[in-house]
């Protein structure tokens, strides 16, 4: 039920800011990812449920990038934890980020992203959640 609603409140806040979502990420050290741009009442409505790791990975998940790029789809996230802060999202994985290995992140767009164009471009098929990758090395 409570994924029900924050999936619900996701919708909800990216649709009220014009659809497009500002998410920007920047390593704060070798082991932590910081995510900002996400709106303060999805990120505290998010925070209070019992399995944040398990919701902040079904929607932010970390990957490593693999040598061919179109396996991307086939990685398993990267294993770690999210804490909420006052401005974000920090991500911090099990084991440190390798230097030199280029990493992803995955923001799935809830509620936005609906345009013709996306669909001609053959970035989103019908029925699918828009998402845009977000791609850092330490």
């Amino acid at each position: 039920m409570k994924k029900y609603i924050i999936f619900l409140l996701l919708i909800v806040g990216c649709a009220s800011k014009s659809n497009k979502a500002t998410i920007k990420i920047s390593l704060k050290d070798s082991n932590n990812l910081k995510i900002t741009g996400i709106a303060n009442d999805i990120l505290h409505e998010i925070n209070r449920d019992s399995a944040t790791t398990a919701v902040w990975q079904s929607l932010i998940p970390v990957y490593r990038m693999p040598k061919d790029t179109d396996l991307k789809d086939y990685q398993p996230p990267q294993p770690g934890k999210y804490v909420v802060t006052d401005s974000g999202v920090v991500f911090t994985p099990d084991t440190p980020f390798i230097k030199q290995q280029a990493y992803f992140l995955r923001f799935y767009q809830f509620g936005g992203g609906n345009e013709l164009l996306e669909y001609m471009q053959h970035r989103k098929k019908l029925g699918q959640v828009g998402y845009m990758d977000l791609i850092f090395k330490q």
